[in-house]
């Protein structure tokens, strides 16, 4: 769970630029100066550490003691220590603490700072291009040069509030994980680029990970990433979160670059971080070293066109359906078979996907059938309309694997496992715990879930839309016609009786005129026919 204080610094930096541009543009900026001032407090305790062997008292401190070992003859052996274990250095009037010190002192200019983002992309590259979207000279942050310096600035000024020094454990990479949710939830639509929604994404993980979260060195691929929340979620449910392998490609470059700086936020070892920044669907990855993984999750974007071109059914991660693709304006299975093909024999893959995948014909239905008939369908979960950001329709977790004993398929409907808010539906942990529960169980339970047999599921003719298997719906209650005969009469009556009395009232009307006497005696008439 984040910690409130610190989300709440963090937080306040998004009002400096809120009015300027929209949540979109915003975070970038935000999330990108949260994420300098971590490399750069955490270079500054490294080198207090090295100098000192302790943690300091302040980050003043040892911004002092670094100024002060630069003049020595030592700074050389210094600095190739700290280069070897953080991957990249600072001069010391780069860092956040100088920076900042320059903006109280109304010195402060952007080419220092862009100085510092350049230092670090280029020390080595697990950094190349981190800051690219970090426009630190766009006109958005203002009008003029001085308007721009300002806003950044101030949102210096807010971030230096922020304690990372007595940070522990996972607390940064919980608020961090915290402002993205904030900002897909201004940002709307745009934030299906890189956000799963905190109940489809835990469930999805504890699906995965199940039956392996005691395993040493898992290898967990996410090949539509976004910000890297989903693989990151799996380290809640290991035995073994410090040696969890990370594999993950993302097509947008400002969303790629949000899962490197989140990944190193949650103190992922440079080694444990495959990360690539390409899409997914046009060429395979990985295709060397490791190629199948453990855990597979995905929240790929729906119905997404694609080439579909006819080198793909050549393509090793199609080729065994059929000569069958998907089509060119719905990528879902095509998204579906990518992962589906780099997962180990022995893992669980799980995506998110629109209910149209379970129902639909032609090539899909083609694909589905052939994926039923090998067993590889393990699991189909409705999930609640308007979970996400981007879309209100209602969606489902396909649960695949490899090579299992039998083809029956569990399906559950979790529908209905949700609480209502003001802009978005959300499943709370209760809801998630539920759905573990029913897809542990693995049994039939009256309304939610069922075992569906493949003879079963061949007669409904490979169509695996839910309600086909789990009837979800409420019987309507036993009319009682004698009941209701009395009501009717009853109340028939007492509509005879005040319309009599209603009349009898109009007929002491007395008139002004001829006109409006004709009019209300029309009305009466009208009135006693009915």
């Amino acid at each position: 769970m984040a910690n409130n204080n610190l989300v709440s610094v963090l937080w306040s930096g998004a009002d400096v630029l809120r009015g300027k541009m929209d949540a979109n543009e915003y975070k970038t900026y935000l999330l990108g100066l949260i994420f300098f001032k971590y490399l750069s407090d955490k270079y500054l305790l490294r080198v207090y550490d090295l100098l000192n062997d302790e943690i300091p008292e302040s980050l003043e401190d040892a911004q002092a003691a670094y100024e002060d070992a630069m003049k020595s003859e030592d700074a050389e052996d210094l600095l190739q220590e700290i280069k070897e274990t953080l991957h990249y250095t600072l001069d010391p009037d780069m860092t956040f603490t100088s920076i900042y010190k320059s903006v109280t002192e109304n010195k402060f200019n952007r080419e220092k700072l862009q100085a510092a983002f350049n230092r670090i992309q280029e020390s080595d590259e697990l950094f190349n291009g981190l800051f690219s979207d970090v426009d630190l000279y766009s006109t958005r942050l203002g009008t003029a040069d001085q308007k721009q310096s300002d806003t950044i600035a101030e949102v210096i000024k807010v971030l230096a509030n922020a304690d990372l020094i007595h940070t522990k454990g996972d607390v940064l990479g919980d608020a961090y994980e915290y402002l993205i949710g904030q900002f897909a939830s201004e940002t709307g639509k745009k934030a299906g680029e890189f956000y799963t929604p905190h109940g489809p994404a835990q469930i999805l993980c504890r699906v995965a990970i199940s039956g392996q979260e005691e395993k040493k060195g898992l290898q967990v691929y996410d090949p539509c990433m976004g910000s890297a929340s989903l693989m990151l979620s799996c380290r809640n449910y290991s035995a073994e979160p410090d040696f969890i392998k990370y594999y993950g490609q993302e097509l947008m470059q400002s969303t790629y670059n949000l899962a490197r700086m989140n990944m190193f936020l949650h103190d992922v070892l440079p080694e444990n971080q495959h990360l690539r920044n390409a899409d997914t669907l046009d060429s395979d990855w990985p295709t060397d070293e490791e190629t199948e993984f453990d855990v597979v999750t995905m929240n790929p974007p729906y119905s997404a066109h694609w080439s579909a071109a006819e080198g793909f059914k050549q393509d090793e991660r199609f080729m065994d359906y059929g000569g069958n693709l998907a089509p060119k304006s719905k990528a879902d299975y095509a998204f579906l078979l990518h992962g589906f093909y780099h997962l180990k024999q022995t893992g669980t893959m799980a995506i998110v996907l629109p209910h149209g995948v379970l129902f639909r014909g032609a090539s899909e239905g083609k694909i589905r059938r052939i994926l039923l008939e090998n067993g590889s369908i393990y699991a189909v979960v409705g999930l609640p309309a308007n979970l996400f950001y981007n879309t209100g329709i209602p969606t489902c977790i396909i649960v695949l694997k490899k090579h299992r004993e039998g083809r029956d398929v569990l399906f559950i409907d979790a529908s209905k496992l949700f609480d209502k808010q003001k802009k978005q539906n959300v499943m709370t942990d209760e809801h998630i715990d539920r759905v573990l529960e029913l897809y542990r169980g693995r049994k039939d339970v009256e309304k939610m879930a069922h075992v569906a047999t493949f003879d079963e599921i061949k007669e409904n003719d490979f169509n695996l839309n839910i309600p086909r298997y789990v009837d979800s719906s409420e019987k309507e209650p036993e009319i009682d016609l004698t009941a209701l005969t009395e009501t009717l009469s009853a109340t028939n009556k007492g509509i005879k009786d005040g319309t009599e009395d209603l009349l009898r009232m109009m007929g002491q009307f007395t008139y002004k005129n001829v006109e409006t006497k004709t009019q209300v005696e029309a009305f009466m008439k009208a009135l006693g026919e009915v």
